[in-house]
């Protein structure tokens, strides 16, 4: 098993403790209970993470860029079961090759009902991934942190003042929502962020947010 490195163990040690954000904060009762994994990796350009490209055909969230994961079944022992098995299920990964890190705290999809726990790990022995779950994934990527950090390819994300928040343009994926709030912090916390100019706003994309308000 390979040395986790060093940047890793500082951004998990930070993730653990990371309490959900207000507009994040999941409420007293209710919901469905989710998780997604944020894996980690030494890919060819350097640290990466895996993101998937969700179906254009679903009914929540269609075509957005998301951490592989979903509901957590009864057969599920717990987040990290349920995040290892959704990865396999949609990426087709082999979760042995998978050190889980941490959990970090629950948060909150008011569109989707879903309290979500992210599931932080190591991908020490990596195997080939692709959209095992044509019905759910269009396309899977490990995408560098490097050109996540990449000052040119963030900006901040509006749509009609009812939603602003950070945004990456990345292989020819707009990450945004729920999944771009989740690696802005933890890129953040994790000493990974590098300056860049959150004035620079955009709009969602008409044909984004059709996607994502349909169903």
């Amino acid at each position: 098993m390979t040395v986790i490195p060093d940047w890793l163990d500082r951004l998990a040690a930070r993730a653990v403790h990371l309490p959900a954000p207000h507009s994040l904060r999941p409420p007293a009762v209710g919901g469905r209970r989710a998780a997604v994994l944020m894996l980690f990796g030494e890919g060819p350009l350097g640290p990466d993470v895996l993101l998937i490209q969700r179906s254009r055909l679903g009914r929540r969230h269609a075509g957005q860029p998301a951490f592989p994961g979903g509901g957590i079944d009864p057969e599920d022992d717990g987040p990290i079961e349920a995040a290892l098995r959704e990865a396999k299920e949609e990426t087709g990964l082999d979760p042995r090759g998978v050190r889980v890190l941490c959990t970090m705290s629950e948060l909150y999809l008011s569109r989707s009902d879903n309290r979500v726990t992210p599931v932080v790990g190591w991908w020490h022995l990596p195997s080939a991934v692709h959209a095992a779950s044509p019905d759910e994934v269009d396309s899977v990527e490990r995408v560098p942190i490097a050109e996540l950090v990449d000052p040119g390819n963030r900006f901040t994300l509006c749509h009609q003042a009812r939603f602003m928040g950070p945004a990456f343009r990345v292989r020819g994926m707009l990450v945004w929502g729920f999944t771009a709030m989740v690696l802005d912090r933890v890129m953040r916390e994790g000493g990974l962020e590098r300056p860049w100019d959150p004035a620079r706003v955009e709009q969602l994309p008409p044909d984004v947010l059709q996607l994502a308000t349909r169903g």
